[in-house]
């Protein structure tokens, strides 16, 4: 079984993508920690720069990207290139 690395993205890029990804969902930070399992403060840090999410919750973003179909694929190509 093959373990795929979850994206790489710089910071700041990391907390502008949550922010699009969640917005585009129509979610509120408080809403958003519930579909990823982590805490608001968690959510509130990556936002605003001051953490990155570890490879276990990008690979959790990238799943939220996928779930949002072309958007997400839009968004992916956005910040990843990908």
């Amino acid at each position: 079984m093959t373990i795929k690395k979850p994206l790489a993205i710089k910071q700041p890029e990391v907390g502008q993508i949550i922010h699009d990804l969640r917005l585009a969902f129509g979610l509120t930070q408080e809403q958003f920690v519930a579909t990823l399992g982590v805490t608001y403060t968690t959510i509130n840090r990556w936002e605003n720069g001051r953490s990155t999410p570890s490879p276990m919750a990008m690979r959790l973003i990238e799943q939220k990207l996928r779930d949002l179909g072309e958007q997400g694929q839009d968004l992916k190509q956005k910040y990843f290139g990908k």
